[in-house]
């Protein structure tokens, strides 16, 4: 089992609220879109989760357990986080870097051996960076450092994935490649997943749930076709939008001011 339950949780910066009371559960092998402006609190949602910020009131139980009576090692070895891509400062290979992915799973050795090289070549190749394997982080892209890092946490073998905004330097093959790639974990492992995204096409498409975070505190939460929705959209995002349907899915499109179909003024 993997539960996780936040129960009245709420945290904020000096005096400004970001999460307020907010109860949820996350059920084994589910797979969560956390969407919402600038602000609201989505990565502060992970970063709570991964135990690098503590809630200010409320608490987060992992299995029935308080997360905070959970070690770093035992973290690791339940859940792996996928952060904002940044820029490398060593000068580390890529192969390296999804290779210390596997550290905290040695406790005798200091060294890799072959099923933890098996394991961070077939990680790369998942994400289409194994022909990077030699280069340094410096010397490829943002978008094919961010597959990177994805790799390195698909090498940690955790039943859960925390990822922030793991697309958001991709091409579109490679967004839709890493969604498939998800949700077939999902699907074929029972691997929980939690994903910050800013697109709500994508949620529709991939997510069983959706934690919809206003700039306020406020949220809600529950399957895609009851929170996204051009009312709650509207009001969260303060913008207009069109909505479609693609087969089953609902899809949207944000209309701005001078946009060729801008609603009339």
């Amino acid at each position: 089992m993997n539960r996780v339950e936040f129960q009245n949780v709420t945290f904020g910066y000096e005096k400004t609220p970001v999460l307020r009371e907010l109860s949820l559960t996350v059920q084994t092998g589910s797979f969560w879109a956390i969407v919402g402006p600038n602000g609201s609190g989505k990565t502060t949602f992970l970063r709570m989760l991964d135990g690098q910020l503590k809630p200010q009131a409320g608490e987060i139980l992992v299995e029935g357990r308080p997360l905070s009576s959970w070690s770093f090692r035992q973290r690791a070895e339940k859940m792996s986080l996928v952060r904002q891509e940044f820029v490398p400062v060593f000068g580390y290979s890529v192969f390296e870097t999804v290779l210390m992915a596997r550290s905290f799973r040695r406790e005798w050795s200091l060294f890799e051996n072959a099923v933890d090289r098996s394991i961070a070549k077939a990680a790369l190749a998942a994400t289409d960076t194994l022909k990077f394997a030699d280069r340094t982080l410096g010397q490829i892209s943002g978008g094919e450092r961010q597959r990177v890092f994805l790799a390195r946490a698909l090498a940690q073998e955790t039943p859960m994935l925390l990822l922030d905004e793991p697309t958001s330097h991709l091409d579109l093959k490679h967004q839709i490649r890493i969604f498939d790639l998800l949700r077939q974990m999902q699907i074929e492992q029972g691997k929980t997943i939690l994903l910050v995204t800013h697109d709500l096409n994508l949620a529709c498409q991939y997510c069983d749930r959706v934690l919809l975070l206003g700039t306020d505190g406020a949220y809600i939460q529950g399957t895609p076709q009851t929170v996204l929705n051009c009312r709650q959209i509207e009001e969260i995002f303060e913008i207009k939008v069109f909505q479609g349907t693609v087969r089953r899915e609902k899809f949207f499109v944000p209309l701005g001011h001078y946009s060729k179909d801008a609603p009339p003024k």
